[in-house]
Protein backbone atom coordinates (compact mmCIF):
# COMPACT_ATOMS: atom_id res chain seq x y z
CA UNK A 1 0.00 0.00 0.00
CA UNK A 2 1.07 3.84 -0.98
CA UNK A 3 2.03 5.76 1.52
CA UNK A 4 -0.22 9.19 2.08
CA UNK A 5 1.23 11.88 2.56
CA UNK A 6 -0.32 15.29 3.69
CA UNK A 7 -0.54 18.18 1.48
CA UNK A 8 1.52 21.33 1.46
CA UNK A 9 -0.47 24.40 2.28
CA UNK A 10 0.39 27.35 0.63
CA UNK A 11 1.83 30.00 2.70
CA UNK A 12 0.02 32.92 4.01
CA UNK A 13 2.13 35.53 2.09
CA UNK A 14 1.43 33.28 -1.11
CA UNK A 15 -2.59 33.03 -0.60
CA UNK A 16 -2.78 37.02 0.38
CA UNK A 17 -1.16 37.58 -3.18
CA UNK A 18 -3.78 35.16 -4.68
CA UNK A 19 -6.28 37.13 -2.77
CA UNK A 20 -5.48 40.97 -3.96
CA UNK A 21 -4.99 39.26 -7.37
CA UNK A 22 -8.56 38.29 -7.39
CA UNK A 23 -9.70 41.29 -5.62
CA UNK A 24 -8.41 43.32 -8.25
CA UNK A 25 -9.59 41.37 -10.96
CA UNK A 26 -13.32 41.19 -9.64
CA UNK A 27 -12.96 45.44 -9.10
CA UNK A 28 -11.55 46.41 -12.46
CA UNK A 29 -14.47 43.93 -13.77
CA UNK A 30 -17.29 45.93 -11.41
CA UNK A 31 -15.85 49.12 -12.86
CA UNK A 32 -15.80 48.42 -16.50
CA UNK A 33 -19.39 47.38 -15.46
CA UNK A 34 -20.27 50.37 -13.99
CA UNK A 35 -19.11 52.64 -16.79
CA UNK A 36 -20.64 50.29 -19.37
CA UNK A 37 -23.75 50.65 -17.53
CA UNK A 38 -23.18 54.65 -17.24
CA UNK A 39 -22.47 55.16 -21.33
CA UNK A 40 -25.57 52.86 -22.29
CA UNK A 41 -27.85 54.87 -19.54
CA UNK A 42 -26.95 57.97 -21.58
CA UNK A 43 -29.44 59.44 -23.83
CA UNK A 44 -28.15 59.37 -27.60
CA UNK A 45 -27.36 62.70 -28.69
CA UNK A 46 -29.99 63.89 -31.36
CA UNK A 47 -28.35 63.26 -35.13
CA UNK A 48 -27.16 66.67 -36.43
CA UNK A 49 -29.32 68.47 -38.38
CA UNK A 50 -28.77 67.53 -42.32
CA UNK A 51 -27.80 71.15 -43.55
CA UNK A 52 -31.19 72.02 -45.89
CA UNK A 53 -29.72 72.69 -49.41
CA UNK A 54 -29.42 76.51 -50.39
CA UNK A 55 -31.47 76.71 -53.15
CA UNK A 56 -29.76 77.79 -56.68
CA UNK A 57 -31.54 80.92 -57.68
CA UNK A 58 -33.43 80.22 -60.89
CA UNK A 59 -31.59 82.81 -63.57
CA UNK A 60 -33.73 85.57 -64.69
CA UNK A 61 -34.58 84.41 -68.48
CA UNK A 62 -33.42 87.27 -71.17
CA UNK A 63 -36.75 88.71 -72.73
CA UNK A 64 -36.55 87.40 -76.21
CA UNK A 65 -37.20 90.86 -78.36
CA UNK A 66 -40.83 90.42 -80.04
CA UNK A 67 -39.86 91.37 -84.07
CA UNK A 68 -41.53 93.65 -85.63
CA UNK A 69 -44.00 92.30 -88.14
CA UNK A 70 -42.93 93.24 -91.65
CA UNK A 71 -45.89 94.84 -93.04
CA UNK A 72 -47.64 93.20 -95.98
CA UNK A 73 -47.10 94.97 -99.18
CA UNK A 74 -50.20 96.89 -100.73
CA UNK A 75 -51.99 94.29 -102.47
CA UNK A 76 -52.48 95.99 -106.13
CA UNK A 77 -54.57 93.06 -106.97
CA UNK A 78 -57.25 94.03 -104.77
CA UNK A 79 -59.68 95.77 -107.33
CA UNK A 80 -59.73 95.11 -111.26
CA UNK A 81 -57.90 97.89 -113.12
CA UNK A 82 -60.20 96.56 -116.26
CA UNK A 83 -63.79 96.73 -115.04
CA UNK A 84 -65.20 100.14 -116.30
CA UNK A 85 -67.18 100.21 -112.48
CA UNK A 86 -64.24 99.53 -110.46
CA UNK A 87 -62.63 102.44 -108.57
CA UNK A 88 -59.13 101.33 -110.04
CA UNK A 89 -59.75 101.36 -113.72
CA UNK A 90 -57.10 102.69 -115.49
CA UNK A 91 -58.44 104.49 -119.02
CA UNK A 92 -55.80 105.67 -120.86
CA UNK A 93 -54.94 106.40 -124.85
CA UNK A 94 -54.24 102.24 -125.03
CA UNK A 95 -56.69 101.06 -122.34
CA UNK A 96 -60.42 102.28 -123.81
CA UNK A 97 -63.25 100.72 -121.48
CA UNK A 98 -63.91 97.66 -122.23
CA UNK A 99 -67.31 98.89 -122.65
CA UNK A 100 -67.00 101.58 -125.00
CA UNK A 101 -70.46 103.14 -124.49
CA UNK A 102 -69.90 102.76 -120.83
CA UNK A 103 -72.89 104.17 -118.34
CA UNK A 104 -71.51 104.65 -114.72
CA UNK A 105 -73.87 103.76 -111.96
CA UNK A 106 -74.99 105.58 -108.98
CA UNK A 107 -74.54 109.00 -110.76
CA UNK A 108 -75.84 111.35 -107.85
CA UNK A 109 -75.62 115.02 -108.18
CA UNK A 110 -72.40 116.49 -105.89
CA UNK A 111 -73.73 119.38 -103.90
CA UNK A 112 -70.96 121.80 -103.97
CA UNK A 113 -70.42 125.17 -105.45
CA UNK A 114 -70.01 124.54 -109.85
CA UNK A 115 -69.58 126.36 -112.92
CA UNK A 116 -71.39 123.13 -114.23
CA UNK A 117 -73.56 121.13 -112.00
CA UNK A 118 -71.52 117.88 -111.15
CA UNK A 119 -72.71 114.31 -110.78
CA UNK A 120 -70.10 111.67 -109.61
CA UNK A 121 -70.76 108.27 -108.31
CA UNK A 122 -71.95 108.17 -105.36
CA UNK A 123 -68.60 107.54 -103.18
CA UNK A 124 -66.52 109.91 -105.38
CA UNK A 125 -69.89 112.60 -104.71
CA UNK A 126 -69.40 111.90 -101.21
CA UNK A 127 -65.67 112.88 -100.80
CA UNK A 128 -65.59 115.41 -102.61
CA UNK A 129 -68.25 117.34 -100.16
CA UNK A 130 -65.92 116.51 -97.41
CA UNK A 131 -62.62 117.50 -99.26
CA UNK A 132 -64.55 121.11 -100.46
CA UNK A 133 -65.51 121.76 -96.99
CA UNK A 134 -61.73 120.48 -95.70
CA UNK A 135 -60.27 123.42 -97.69
CA UNK A 136 -62.19 125.74 -96.59
CA UNK A 137 -62.00 124.54 -92.80
CA UNK A 138 -58.47 124.50 -92.76
CA UNK A 139 -57.38 127.36 -94.89
CA UNK A 140 -60.25 129.64 -95.87
CA UNK A 141 -60.02 128.69 -99.60
CA UNK A 142 -63.00 127.71 -101.51
CA UNK A 143 -63.68 125.33 -104.47
CA UNK A 144 -65.76 125.51 -107.12
CA UNK A 145 -66.57 122.13 -109.56
CA UNK A 146 -66.15 122.82 -113.52
CA UNK A 147 -66.74 119.38 -114.66
CA UNK A 148 -67.25 115.96 -113.16
CA UNK A 149 -69.22 113.27 -114.57
CA UNK A 150 -69.36 113.38 -118.89
CA UNK A 151 -71.25 110.43 -120.69
CA UNK A 152 -70.09 109.12 -124.08
CA UNK A 153 -72.20 110.75 -125.69
CA UNK A 154 -71.61 114.40 -124.18
CA UNK A 155 -67.74 113.66 -124.56
CA UNK A 156 -68.58 113.32 -128.14
CA UNK A 157 -69.30 116.85 -128.54
CA UNK A 158 -66.76 118.06 -125.68
CA UNK A 159 -63.98 116.37 -127.94
CA UNK A 160 -65.43 117.41 -131.05
CA UNK A 161 -65.76 120.82 -130.09
CA UNK A 162 -61.78 120.42 -129.16
CA UNK A 163 -60.76 119.13 -132.26
CA UNK A 164 -62.72 122.19 -133.83
CA UNK A 165 -61.10 124.75 -131.92
CA UNK A 166 -57.32 123.21 -131.89
CA UNK A 167 -56.77 120.68 -134.31
CA UNK A 168 -56.87 116.55 -133.32
CA UNK A 169 -53.30 116.21 -132.89
CA UNK A 170 -53.55 119.42 -129.79
CA UNK A 171 -57.12 118.54 -129.06
CA UNK A 172 -55.67 114.74 -128.26
CA UNK A 173 -53.24 116.45 -125.70
CA UNK A 174 -56.10 118.16 -123.90
CA UNK A 175 -59.02 115.99 -124.13
CA UNK A 176 -59.85 112.47 -124.50
CA UNK A 177 -61.87 110.60 -127.06
CA UNK A 178 -64.75 108.99 -126.53
CA UNK A 179 -64.76 105.75 -124.37
CA UNK A 180 -61.13 106.41 -123.50
CA UNK A 181 -62.56 109.77 -120.83
CA UNK A 182 -61.84 109.46 -116.82
CA UNK A 183 -64.75 111.49 -116.46
CA UNK A 184 -66.90 108.56 -117.89
CA UNK A 185 -66.47 107.03 -115.32
CA UNK A 186 -67.87 108.93 -113.07
CA UNK A 187 -64.96 108.79 -111.09
CA UNK A 188 -63.48 112.31 -112.05
CA UNK A 189 -63.64 116.20 -111.20
CA UNK A 190 -61.91 118.71 -112.38
CA UNK A 191 -62.38 122.02 -109.45
CA UNK A 192 -61.59 125.26 -109.70
CA UNK A 193 -60.96 128.85 -107.53
CA UNK A 194 -63.67 130.00 -106.44
CA UNK A 195 -63.76 132.97 -107.22
CA UNK A 196 -62.10 132.23 -110.22
CA UNK A 197 -58.74 133.37 -110.50
CA UNK A 198 -58.60 133.29 -114.25
CA UNK A 199 -56.86 129.57 -114.47
CA UNK A 200 -59.90 127.44 -114.67
CA UNK A 201 -58.76 124.72 -117.17
CA UNK A 202 -55.42 125.59 -117.44
CA UNK A 203 -51.92 124.85 -115.94
CA UNK A 204 -51.74 127.41 -114.73
CA UNK A 205 -54.36 126.63 -111.85
CA UNK A 206 -51.22 125.02 -110.13
CA UNK A 207 -49.75 128.11 -108.62
CA UNK A 208 -52.93 128.83 -106.95
CA UNK A 209 -52.86 128.17 -103.58
CA UNK A 210 -56.11 125.88 -103.60
CA UNK A 211 -54.02 123.62 -105.93
CA UNK A 212 -51.21 123.24 -103.28
CA UNK A 213 -53.25 122.19 -100.60
CA UNK A 214 -55.03 119.97 -102.91
CA UNK A 215 -51.71 118.40 -104.28
CA UNK A 216 -51.18 117.52 -100.42
CA UNK A 217 -54.62 116.73 -99.54
CA UNK A 218 -56.51 115.27 -102.04
CA UNK A 219 -55.27 111.51 -101.00
CA UNK A 220 -56.78 112.30 -97.41
CA UNK A 221 -60.30 112.12 -99.20
CA UNK A 222 -59.04 109.07 -102.02
CA UNK A 223 -58.24 111.28 -104.70
CA UNK A 224 -55.05 112.21 -106.84
CA UNK A 225 -54.05 114.75 -109.04
CA UNK A 226 -54.30 112.41 -112.48
CA UNK A 227 -52.05 114.43 -114.92
CA UNK A 228 -48.94 115.51 -113.08
CA UNK A 229 -46.52 118.21 -114.77
CA UNK A 230 -43.84 116.54 -116.53
CA UNK A 231 -45.90 112.77 -116.52
CA UNK A 232 -47.04 113.49 -120.44
CA UNK A 233 -44.59 110.99 -122.34
CA UNK A 234 -46.81 108.11 -119.79
CA UNK A 235 -50.32 109.60 -119.89
CA UNK A 236 -50.64 110.74 -122.77
CA UNK A 237 -52.05 114.61 -121.52
CA UNK A 238 -50.67 117.62 -120.57
CA UNK A 239 -50.27 119.13 -116.69
CA UNK A 240 -53.69 118.98 -115.52
CA UNK A 241 -53.42 120.28 -112.08
CA UNK A 242 -57.24 120.57 -111.48
CA UNK A 243 -57.96 116.92 -112.82
CA UNK A 244 -58.69 114.91 -109.49
CA UNK A 245 -59.46 111.06 -109.87
CA UNK A 246 -61.35 109.10 -107.19
CA UNK A 247 -59.34 105.82 -106.37
CA UNK A 248 -60.42 105.71 -103.32
CA UNK A 249 -58.29 106.29 -100.05
CA UNK A 250 -56.01 103.06 -99.40
CA UNK A 251 -54.95 103.54 -103.29
CA UNK A 252 -54.58 107.45 -103.20
CA UNK A 253 -52.44 106.97 -99.74
CA UNK A 254 -50.56 104.60 -100.74
CA UNK A 255 -49.20 106.75 -104.33
CA UNK A 256 -48.95 109.79 -102.48
CA UNK A 257 -46.74 108.04 -99.84
CA UNK A 258 -44.97 106.17 -102.04
CA UNK A 259 -44.14 109.25 -104.49
CA UNK A 260 -45.87 107.42 -107.26
CA UNK A 261 -47.27 109.87 -110.08
CA UNK A 262 -49.42 108.36 -112.68
CA UNK A 263 -51.97 105.15 -112.39
CA UNK A 264 -49.43 103.68 -115.27
CA UNK A 265 -46.25 103.74 -113.13
CA UNK A 266 -47.83 102.30 -109.90
CA UNK A 267 -49.63 99.38 -111.48
CA UNK A 268 -46.79 98.42 -114.24
CA UNK A 269 -48.41 99.63 -117.14
CA UNK A 270 -46.80 100.30 -120.39
CA UNK A 271 -47.13 104.51 -121.00
CA UNK A 272 -49.71 105.35 -123.11
CA UNK A 273 -48.52 109.09 -125.20
CA UNK A 274 -50.98 108.33 -128.15
CA UNK A 275 -53.63 106.37 -129.29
Amino acid sequence: MSELRPRNRPSRQVRRRRTILVASIAGAVAIIAIVVAVVALQPAPPPAPTPSPTPTPTPTPTPTPTPTPTPEGFDKSAQSIDDPASYWVVVNKQRPLTVIDYEAPDIVPVPVPYVNEPYLRQAAADAAVQMFAAITAETGLELQAQSAYRSYSVQEGVYAGWVSRLGQEAADLTSARPGHSEHQTGLAIDVNALPDQGCALEPCWGDTPHAAWVAENAHRFGFIVRYQDGMTPITGYEYEPYHLRYVGVELATEMYTTGVKTMEEFFGLPPAPTY
